[in-house]
């Protein structure tokens, strides 16, 4: 398979949290990272929006994420803008 990815990511087995409005979040995995985009795992794709913040609160970092792909439980994001809390 041809790899298309920009950066090279590296594996990871983090959490975090999908958030998109202000009554809280979606737990989340992350899979793998770079510093342009990770892939998340998730309980379900189901009202996730193709734009939202994912928060890493142990490393106290924000980023604004753009939905590349969903497949599955799983989906991966582009980094936008990245946010120190």
């Amino acid at each position: 398979m041809q790899e298309r990815r920009r950066a090279a990511r590296q594996r990871t087995f983090k959490s975090g949290t999908i958030a998109f409005n202000r009554a809280g979040g979606i737990d989340c995995t992350i899979r793998n990272l770079s510093p342009i985009g990770a892939c998340l795992e998730v309980e379900s794709l189901l009202g996730i929006p193709t734009e939202f913040d994912l928060v890493i609160e142990k490393e106290n970092v924000h980023y604004v994420c753009r939905v590349v792909w969903r497949q599955n439980k799983r989906l991966g994001v582009d980094f936008g803008d990245v946010r120190l809390l």
